[in-house]
């Protein structure tokens, strides 16, 4: 049986009504508790079960929803046309549908990751809808490739194998999915034990019947995505909300600062360094739930 989060309802949410997403896509979305709107959007390589001790802290005062971002977990996974299918643009919208779907028309929103990176497109294309943003463990598109460079960019491989062309990577990885997606659970937690056997395998088989379109998700990060970024840097678009970054110290070993890449981002800023593995929604849940409540004390 797939594991769950505990005492909360799932439902298939269509994201085309009022939204100008329009392929036909539905998420499959976990929702629960009550009270003001929190939506929790993944990462990578992982499924909506990854907030599952999170979502069931806030859930005491808070209606969370948990997606699976398009071409991940349950949800549905569209062929990749052009670049625009997994750009997270695209998937933004995807967000805000399924939200408005539900019947909240403005909400918080938090993300890891992948999730983290459609979370800050929602927050700048959709500045009406998210009050409050959290992005964890990530820096923004354009900055991230900027700051790649040598020989420490290797830690970054599989966002250079996933930019190339499609047939290649798709092939690679397919070819031993549990090895590559095993390889990330492994390297980037610093404690095995958050992740329990029964949630890794719900995390392989979720990735081993997705390579195309989490390919597809990466590819969209070396193409449309830059595209989105540069056009909102050079127009001097920033985030409007009260945001929260929650991040390792990559800089210490890439040569940046996150937090001043960040601000220059979102002028309402706090920027918090964590000692906890790249999985912190998992490795440290009370530290996140706890600043998540923070995030959401700010006035909107």
């Amino acid at each position: 049986m797939t594991p769950a989060i505990e005492n909360f309802s799932y439902r298939r949410v269509p994201v085309t009504e009022g939204s100008e997403v329009s392929d036909g896509v539905s998420l499959n979305v976990a929702v629960g508790g009550s009270g003001p709107p929190l939506v929790l959007l993944h990462g990578f390589p992982q499924t909506h079960l990854m907030w599952r001790h999170v979502a069931a802290d806030l859930a005491a005062d808070h209606t969370v929803i948990c997606p699976d971002l398009r071409g991940y977990g349950a949800s549905d996974k569209p062929a990749e046309t052009d670049g625009s299918t997994y750009s997270k643009r695209t998937m933004a919208a995807d967000v805000v549908a399924v939200a408005r779907a539900l019947g909240h028309d403005r909400f918080a929103l938090a993300g890891h990751d992948r999730g983290a990176l459609v979370a800050f497109r929602a927050g700048l294309d959709h500045p009406d809808a998210v009050t409050h943003l959290a992005c964890l463990d990530v820096l923004p598109t354009l900055d991230m490739w900027d700051v790649m460079h040598g020989v420490t960019a290797s830690v970054g491989f599989h966002l250079y194998l996933m930019a190339q062309p499609p047939g290649l990577p798709e092939e690679l990885i397919a070819a031993a999915p549990d090895a590559f997606f095993g390889h990330f659970l492994d390297v980037w937690t610093n404690d095995p034990r958050a992740i329990p056997a029964d949630a890794r395998a719900a995390y392989l088989d979720a990735c081993r019947a997705a390579v195309p379109s989490i390919v597809a998700d990466y590819r969209a990060s070396a193409g449309a995505d830059v595209e989105h970024d540069r056009a909102d840097r050079d127009s001097g678009s920033k985030l409007r909300m009260p945001v929260a970054v929650l991040q390792q110290d990559w800089g210490a070993a890439l040569g940046f600062d996150a937090a001043e890449l960040w601000g220059a981002w979102a002028p309402d800023l706090r920027h918090t360094a964590v000692t906890c593995g790249h999985f912190m929604a998992e490795e440290a849940p009370a530290e996140i739930a706890a600043a998540l409540r923070d995030l959401l004390s700010r006035p909107a």
